[in-house]
């Protein structure tokens, strides 16, 4: 409960416009997908230090804390790419690494990803919702060689598919209420994220009369659930959206912080 408290309170002086997923460098929540896109032609890279409880396999990863970094491009308004390297420390028990090498990093575990905007929020109505399907680390490169990550023979730790609905909802003068739904497939069982995943935001849009205001706008606070356990988080920017840095709690309790550049090329 402390941990809670203190993270809230560190929130309420985070400045944020940007959505991000600490394992995967690509848009989202925290862990769960959303039909959020970042602005066309923004390039982004970044680096994250993460609990052992996000990552998917115990027996890949172990108890070690350890990094990832990404880079992220959205091409189009309505198409994002990215690539993302999680970073293997050795344990024993697994494969051929020595007692040396123990608890320091020996591997890396690459994935791409992808993103598709197929209907933008208020095309037809003004209640229908954004639409994203997607796909991270769809494929393997492991020694065995390439195969579907959804084998049960290959690694593909992060993969899965998704579709995702986004909606918001303004309260003028006050702030931006955002939910969002989705469906995430994966058939590899080492895999935690699975099955429906809901979650929301909430950006203060506070006009700007005083210095709390100023401090307040652009505020984003976020909770999900990604399929199987309940997350909170948030982020602080840094020159217009150009800096940020993250934080979040796992299951409410498990702390990982990451962050990220961006640079808009257009």
């Amino acid at each position: 409960m402390r941990k809670l408290i203190f993270l809230l309170f560190l929130i309420l002086f985070f400045k944020i416009d940007v959505y991000g997923q600490f394992a995967y460098g690509t848009t989202g929540l925290l862990h769960m997908p959303t039909a959020e896109m970042q602005k066309d032609k923004t390039f982004m890279f970044g680096a994250s230090v993460l609990n052992p409880e996000t990552l998917p396999s115990k027996e890949w990863w172990g108890n070690y804390y350890t990094f990832n970094y990404y880079l992220n491009i959205t091409i189009f308004p309505w198409l994002e790419v990215g690539y993302n390297c999680v970073l293997v420390k050795g344990k024993p028990g697994i494969y051929h690494w020595p007692e040396q090498t123990y608890g320091k990093f020996v591997n890396q575990d690459r994935s791409f990803h992808g993103r598709l905007r197929v209907w933008k929020e208020g095309w037809w109505k003004d209640w229908t919702p954004q639409i994203v399907v997607g796909v991270n680390d769809p494929t393997t490169g492991s020694w065995e060689g390439g195969a579907s990550s959804d084998d049960q023979r290959y690694n593909g730790f992060f993969c899965r598919y998704y579709v995702a609905l986004t909606k918001h909802l303004e309260f003028v003068g006050y702030g931006i209420l955002g939910g969002h739904v989705a469906y995430v497939y994966n058939r590899k069982e080492i895999n935690h994220l699975n099955g429906p995943a809901l979650g929301a935001n909430y950006r203060f849009c506070l006009p700007e009369i005083s210095f709390l205001n100023k401090i307040l706008n652009g505020v984003n606070l976020m909770i999900e659930y990604d399929s199987k356990q309940v997350n909170i988080g948030g982020c602080y920017s840094f020159w217009k959206d150009r800096i940020n840095i993250y934080g979040e709690l796992y299951k409410c309790i498990h702390p990982s912080v990451g962050l990220n550049f961006k640079i808009c090329l257009k």
